[in-house]
């Protein structure tokens, strides 16, 4: 689990380190909601000339004299664009494992051909990304102007070297994150119109709606959001994520946990971990989690009936969002529920 360099621990931490936030939602309440009106990208692939503006979701106005071509991302945004065919020069955030492997939020991207100027929280090569020459960085967002993975004792040195653009990863849906992603692509020149993305989109549609039917199905199916540490269980609280509050739009029923003062979670004893009855457990995919395997030493973990009956599926806690990359998250809950026996 990748260590968080402050102290006290951050909130944007708490959210990095993976277990103790298992839905990344601790900083969704945090500013502004109207997101789905926070900006909108002026170039398209018909204007790769002339002056390039595009306004995120800070509803700040990033301006360059031509269109970005040096680009540096969070790793996660970096495979968003790379599916909509915009390549960047560095990325930031997971993006190897320790074994040298592509990190699961690197997506498709080519992890050797990109500069890594920090692989995990509080790392970022201030002087990398300026040998890059950077004319655009961009990043996610889940608390209000603050920049993912961007450490806050070098933001100001970072943010002087080039435009930012931060796109909401809370306070949003999974559709409006997308078509958020697609606006910057289309803006840096991405042809959004596509075989490759328009296919990718309508496997998307056809998935929620998959999603959809299937939870109609089987309306006593419950689901628990998870995420493990050594120490605790965090039980998540739907509505507070952008993917989780799109599945309980589309139907899906999930536990709904006695969330602390915060308001986002439940933290949970492992001699607890059996609080909520579940057919069904959503567990943190990141790196910084501890995975299910690794959960075989816990007694109680392995009496949960959930566990028992196999009907623990991996949690994309940090989607790429792209339609490429979020249709198969849709498929597979799909398919877990339609296969799913009420065991609790």
């Amino acid at each position: 689990m990748p260590k968080v360099r402050t102290t006290p621990l951050s909130r944007r931490g708490l959210l990095a380190a993976g277990g103790a936030v298992g839905l990344g939602a601790v900083l969704a309440a945090c500013g502004d909601s109207d997101s789905k009106d926070s900006g909108s990208g002026s170039g398209s692939s018909a204007e790769k000339s002339g002056p390039w503006t595009f306004k995120d979701d800070r509803g700040q106005t990033a301006k360059a004299a031509k269109v970005p071509k040096n680009i540096v991302a969070f790793t996660g945004v970096a495979a968003a664009l790379h599916d909509y065919g915009i390549e960047v020069k560095g990325v930031f955030g997971p993006t190897k494992t320790k074994d040298g492997k592509a990190d699961v939020q690197a997506g498709d991207l080519d992890v050797s051909k990109v500069e890594i100027l920090g692989n995990v929280w509080g790392e970022f090569n201030v002087e990398k990304y300026a040998a890059l020459d950077p004319e655009l960085l961009v990043t996610a967002m889940w608390e209000k102007d603050a920049l993912w993975y961007v450490p806050d004792e070098s933001k100001d040195k970072i943010l002087k070297l080039a435009p930012s653009v931060a796109l909401w990863a809370a306070q949003t849906t999974v559709p409006k994150a997308i078509q958020r992603h697609e606006d910057l692509a289309a803006s840096l020149g991405a042809d959004v119109k596509a075989a490759a993305v328009t296919d990718a989109k309508a496997r998307f549609e056809k998935a929620a709606a998959r999603l959809r039917a299937a939870a109609k199905s089987k309306p006593n199916i419950k689901v628990m959001i998870g995420s493990a540490s050594q120490d605790l269980f965090y039980v998540s609280l739907a509505k507070m994520s952008a993917d989780t509050l799109y599945f309980q739009e589309l139907g899906v029923k999930f536990v709904e946990p006695k969330v602390n003062a915060a308001g986002f979670f439940e933290e949970l004893s492992w001699e607890n971990v059996d609080k909520y009855d579940a057919d069904i457990i959503m567990m943190d995919n990141r790196s910084s989690a501890l995975q299910p395997d690794a959960l075989t030493s816990k007694p109680t973990w392995a009496q949960l009936p959930a566990v028992k009956a196999g009907q623990v599926i991996p949690r994309t806690t940090e989607p790429i969002y792209s339609y490429d990359k979020c249709a198969p998250i849709l498929e597979d809950l799909a398919k877990a529920i339609e296969d799913a026996k009420k065991v609790s």
